[in-house]
């Protein structure tokens, strides 16, 4: 399965697993790093979670993966991830 597919279905278990749920914003700003902020600032952000090191290090290994996306093909996932928060926050 494409890495675009699944970070979709993750984003959408995590935000839709209530019919009521509301985004966190800070799962959105992680998500949305994930996807446009460089490794350094991700690494920032991924403190503020206490997340273990191992854990720290695999999401990193996978974002050097959507790294190597070109902007245009990341605009997609960040419009399908957005209208999945929308949904969400409704």
């Amino acid at each position: 399965m494409r890495l675009s597919v699944c970070l979709l279905l993750v984003m959408l278990a995590l935000c839709c697993y209530q019919a009521n749920a509301v985004v966190c914003p800070a799962l959105l700003s992680e998500t949305l790093g994930f996807l446009f902020v460089d490794e350094p600032a991700f690494k920032l952000q991924l403190a503020k979670f206490n997340a273990p090191p191992k854990a720290v290090a695999a999401k990193l290994e996978v974002k050097k993966c959507t790294d190597q996306m070109s902007l245009e093909k990341r605009g997609p996932i960040e419009v399908a991830l957005l209208k999945i928060v929308e949904k969400c926050n409704k």
